[in-house]
């Protein structure tokens, strides 16, 4: 029998999952709450993303063959859960796809002398042919980009610590932290890998609850490092602060040219940004070209290839035209209603009927029983409401 994978390459195949373009966002959302209350709403959202990774799991393992969320809603909830898992997924990864496209064409904007609309479309064109080409090209880029993501974000954090003002991560005001809770469940989404993780591990329940645990867990002490130096260095209000930034719908490099001195400092987090948004820019659109081959039938020769690209890419580029500081809402929208429903509620309903229900022997369960699954629902409730708040009643 083949070896099962490794703990570490498990772990860091759920790290690298996690980590992408919504750490771009995250200090912008975070910065009207401030440092402290950021910390919180990084913990809660580890430890529930941690959670219904480990019910996506469990839901695996009642599987034959191969899985994804989509067989899995049916196996679980039948078709009318399979329909409405198809729909949220098609929802987030476009809207994903959106923000990965608005946040790479203003990138190009500041390399380029063209409009703001325009970066996108040249983004589009010069990677899009990438995803054409397929995962083993896209595969042995992203080599080179997550190299780069990784020195980049070292070398940002050594030349960046010296221009943290400790004065300005003493900021909190717990009532607005709570804007941050949508891109913070963005940016702990892992559970679509969770089938290709289980078959890595030769099907090792414990080994792979492991890697889930460790894996999401690396994300959160990035995101704090991350959290402490963007709001260390860049003061909320005032001219060229983080709350223009949110106004505008910049990412969080934009505002760091106006508060150091050392341009190589900026200049890094540009390459940090290209790499985080490239590397997510390829994995989701990898995914949802890969999901819509399978849900419309079509085949995956050069024809089919040409119009799967074709869906996947020009309805994102049109709405990023049309509105290209669109990054920050795109993401927000994403984690509010497609990550919380499709990684948050899906799961526990699945679990819920699994277990009471279907009466489906488990080889792994999250302890807590029925209680446990009312408080993550509630939970995801808590962010909808939120959200649905946030953007048609404020």
């Amino acid at each position: 029998m083949a070896k099962g994978g490794t703990l570490l390459g498990g772990s860091l195949l759920v790290a690298g999952t996690c980590i992408g373009g919504g750490m771009l966002a995250l200090p912008v959302l975070t910065s009207l709450g401030g440092f402290v209350p950021s910390l919180v709403i990084y913990f809660f959202c580890w430890l529930f993303m941690a959670s219904t990774g480990l019910l996506f799991l469990e839901v695996c393992h009642w599987m034959e063959g191969e899985s994804n969320i989509v067989s899995m809603a049916e196996k679980t909830l039948g078709k009318k859960g399979k329909m409405a898992a198809w729909v949220v997924y098609l929802f987030l990864f476009y809207c994903l796809t959106l923000a990965y496209v608005v946040g790479c064409g203003n990138l190009v904007t500041q390399v380029l002398p063209i409009p703001q609309w325009a970066g996108s479309a040249v983004f589009v064109m010069i990677f899009a042919p990438f995803v054409f080409a397929g995962t083993r090209v896209v595969g042995r880029l992203n080599l080179f980009l997550m190299l780069g993501l990784g020195l980049s974000y070292i070398a940002f954090i050594i030349l960046g610590y010296p221009f943290v003002k400790t004065e300005f991560l003493t900021e909190r005001d717990w009532s607005l932290s709570l804007f941050a809770l949508p891109v913070a469940f963005t940016s702990f989404g892992f559970q679509g890998i969770i089938p290709t993780l289980s078959s890595y591990m030769q099907k090792d329940v414990k080994k792979t609850a492991l890697a889930i645990l460790i894996g999401s867990f690396i994300p959160l002490i990035t995101y704090v490092i991350w959290e402490w130096l963007i709001l260390g260095i860049v003061p909320t209000y005032g001219e060229g602060g983080l709350s223009q930034a949110l106004h505008n719908g910049d990412n969080a490099i934009q505002p760091l040219k106006s508060f150091i001195n050392n341009p190589r400092v900026y200049i890094l987090g540009q390459y940090f940004a290209f790499f985080a948004l490239t590397t997510s820019f390829f994995g989701v659109t990898l995914g949802l070209l890969d999901f819509m081959a399978d849900g419309l039938k079509i085949k995956k020769n050069n024809r089919g290839k040409l119009l799967l690209s074709f869906l996947v890419f020009v309805p994102p580029l049109i709405l990023a035209c049309v509105n290209p500081n669109v990054f920050l809402v795109a993401l927000d929208v994403a984690g509010g209603f497609g990550c919380a429903l499709l990684l948050g509620l899906l799961p526990v309903l699945m679990v819920w009927s699994g277990r009471y229900h279907l009466k489906l022997p488990s080889s792994i369960s999250l302890p807590g029983g029925k209680t446990l699954l009312a408080l993550l629902v509630a939970f995801v409730l808590f962010v909808v409401c939120f959200e649905i708040k946030h953007l048609f009643l404020s």
